[in-house]
C-alpha cells in the first residue's frame, strides 16, 4: 500500500492529451508537410515515390523485396511505384551479383541531385518560417525536437494476456 504522504508513491502519469489537442497537432503537421511539399511541387512525384527514392539513397542498393519491406508495401505495389522513377533516370535496376535472379535498385546521380534539391527547398521554407520566431520560441521548438522524434516510431505493443493467463487463474482445461 502506498503511504498517503506521497513518499514512495509512483510518479504521477501526465493526463492524456485532449482529442482537440491531438487534432490540432495532426492538422499542424499535415499543413506544414503540405506546404513543404508545395515548396518543391514542380516534381510530379508522389509521396510514395519520394519515400522509395529516399530509402534507396539511405540503404541502397536494395533488392526489391528488401525495399518493399522497408516501405511496408507489397512488391507489386512497389514495382508500380518504381517504374516512373526508373523511366525518369532517378533509379537504376541491375542484377544482384549474389543472385542473378534478383534485381538491385540503386539511386542514380540524377536521383541524388533531385533529393538534394527537394531537401534544400523544404529546409529553406522551414528556415524562413523559423526566422520569424522569437529566441524563446526557437528554444521551445528545439527542446521539442526529441519529443517529436519519439512520435515517429510506434512502440512495440505490450503482449496481451490470453484468457486464463491472469495470475491465480488456471488456464482453461487445466
Amino acid at each position: 500500500m502506498t503511504p498517503s504522504d506521497g513518499r514512495g508513491a509512483p510518479p504521477e502519469q501526465p493526463a492524456p492529451p485532449s482529442s482537440s489537442a491531438v487534432a490540432r497537432l495532426r492538422l499542424i503537421v499535415a499543413r506544414l508537410y503540405r506546404q513543404m511539399a508545395q515548396a518543391s511541387d514542380d516534381l510530379n512525384l508522389t509521396y510514395a515515390q519520394l519515400s522509395a527514392l529516399a530509402r534507396v539513397q539511405e540503404y541502397g542498393p536494395l533488392r526489391l523485396g528488401e525495399l518493399a519491406a522497408r516501405e511496408q508495401v507489397a512488391a507489386p505495389t512497389l514495382t508500380r511505384t518504381l517504374r516512373p522513377l526508373a523511366a525518369a533516370g532517378l533509379l537504376s535496376k541491375e542484377s544482384d551479383p549474389l543472385d542473378g535472379r534478383s534485381l538491385l535498385v540503386r539511386i542514380t546521380d540524377d536521383g541524388t541531385d533531385l533529393l538534394g534539391r527537394i531537401r534544400r527547398e523544404r529546409s529553406e521554407l522551414l528556415a524562413r518560417r523559423m526566422a520569424r520566431l522569437t529566441d524563446e520560441q526557437t528554444r521551445t521548438l528545439m527542446a521539442a525536437l526529441p519529443v517529436l522524434e519519439l512520435l515517429l516510431t510506434e512502440p512495440e505493443p505490450e503482449p496481451q494476456p490470453r484468457p486464463g493467463d491472469a495470475a491465480g487463474t488456471p488456464p482453461a482445461g487445466g
